[in-house]
């Protein structure tokens, strides 16, 4: 696809780059939309995804390096490396650190971390899927060789040498189907919000989607790094989407067996 956008003397502007801090400054702003809509604090709500960002980022970086720690610890140059560096990481170790900061954030300001949770459920949905263009645009996270009217095929030398892009070759555009299903994932969570029956029904619903559909998604993902195991048969990121399944069942069967009001209905009494 376009790695590069453009070059401007030494400057050299990435796709990925560019559709990342969109999808952040984009989902930044559906938070603070969100905020409101739930009762909360905006600024406290953009002071957070703001640190959230930054966290998120180390932790996603962290867990990819964890999830291929065999190279990286025959190699560990290349945990410095510019392609480490220039790379987004995994989203699931930027949730992980991103939620426990958000554990200890809400805690010092006193708020309600599922209320706080709902706030960031769909822009954090939205913001992963533009990332995704990105990751098309920029040629990683592919797929695996198919035979399907749909796949797609690489030819720009550049991702070859950046993030290691098989080229001529039809693969399945994993990126893009993750980037769709998120994006109806952002559209989902926007109509749930508006029918919302307890708090942290919102992130429950979103950890559950995105378990299933990143869990279905790694079956046809071909791109290293992602803690292959069983003779390569199931990947540590499919073990990551069972957890999240799992937790955020546990999440929506405690607190609608609670039948927590949510924030919104709680105002609307007021």
């Amino acid at each position: 696809m376009y790695p590069v956008l453009f070059h401007y003397g030494w400057l050299t502007v990435y796709s990925y780059g560019v559709l990342v801090a969109t999808g952040v400054i984009v989902g930044l702003f559906a938070a603070r939309w969100q905020a409101r809509k739930l009762g909360l604090n905006p600024d406290q709500i953009w002071n957070l995804g703001i640190y959230m960002v930054l966290i998120a980022l180390a932790g996603s970086k962290l867990w990819m390096i964890l999830g291929d720690l065999p190279y990286y610890w025959h190699h560990p140059s290349e945990i410095f490396s510019y392609s480490t560096l220039q790379s987004g990481g995994d989203i699931y170790g930027g949730v992980v650190f991103g939620l426990l900061f958000i554990w200890l954030y809400v805690r010092r300001q006193k708020l309600g971390y599922f209320a706080v949770a709902d706030a960031f459920a769909a822009p954090l949905a939205l913001g992963h899927a533009i990332g995704r263009v990105g990751c098309f645009c920029a040629g990683c996270c592919w797929g695996k060789p198919t035979t399907m009217p749909w796949g797609v095929t690489f030819t720009n030398p550049l991702a070859a040498s950046l993030v290691g892009t098989p080229l001529n070759v039809p693969l399945q555009p994993t990126q893009l189907f993750e980037a769709g299903l998120e994006f109806l994932n952002f559209l989902f969570l926007i109509w749930l919000g508006k029918r919302q029956k307890f708090t942290g029904e919102l992130v429950a619903t979103w950890m559950i989607l995105y378990g299933i559909e990143r869990g279905s998604l790694e079956f046809i993902r071909n791109d290293p790094g992602r803690g292959m195991m069983f003779g390569g048969t199931v990947s540590f990121m499919q073990f990551v989407s069972v957890g999240m399944i799992l937790f955020g069942t546990w999440l929506f069967l405690k607190h609608r067996s609670v039948s927590t009001p949510n924030v919104s209905a709680e105002l609307a009494r007021r």
